[in-house]
């Protein structure tokens, strides 16, 4: 398991792509995307709700902090991980791992529920998603973020520097 070193926090705070301030700004390219990945609850739903379906979804069935329970992506392809707050666990990255290569596999979409916290799945997914993946986010109470996997992956890397392997 890797956990975050709190002293290192504010690293997490900078947007690892675009940040678009309304949604609707960012669906052009959104629907260029050759595979989408959507890390987060609100952000999987405003994709839903514009009929775009990501290939893959990270919820937690929280809203900035704030219980949120619903039916998000009608699919049979669910995976469940448990990641605590601050951590990525082994078992969200090999869920991740396994999500990703069924879904290019099959071409099928898949949703991962997580118990726990989502917000630092976007960095396994970073690192295993394909070089022309986009992954999008929610920077709190700022919008939404896109990134290209090629763009980030060095970042990625760097950013998992600041967790301690438990």
């Amino acid at each position: 398991m890797f956990v975050l070193d709190e002293n290192s926090i504010g690293e997490f705070k900078k947007p690892l792509g675009k940040l678009y301030a309304e949604f609707e700004d960012a669906i052009p390219i959104i629907k260029e995307a050759s595979f989408l990945i959507s890390v987060g609850d609100q952000t999987t739903k405003n994709l839903v709700d514009n009929d775009l379906i990501p290939d893959l979804g990270i919820i937690d069935n929280r809203i900035q902090r704030k219980d949120h329970n619903q039916d998000i992506i009608r699919t049979e392809n669910i995976l469940d991980a448990d990641n605590p707050a601050g951590t990525i666990t082994e078992n969200l990255w090999e869920t991740i791992e396994q999500a990703i290569s069924l879904t290019l596999e099959d071409k099928e979409n898949r949703l991962i529920v997580v118990k726990g916290e989502e917000d630092l799945a976007v960095l396994p997914c970073l690192l295993i998603a394909p070089e022309d993946a986009v992954i999008l986010y929610g920077q709190p109470n700022e919008g939404l973020v896109f990134v290209n996997v090629s763009e980030a992956k060095d970042r990625a890397a760097k950013l998992m520097t600041y967790f301690n392997e438990e």
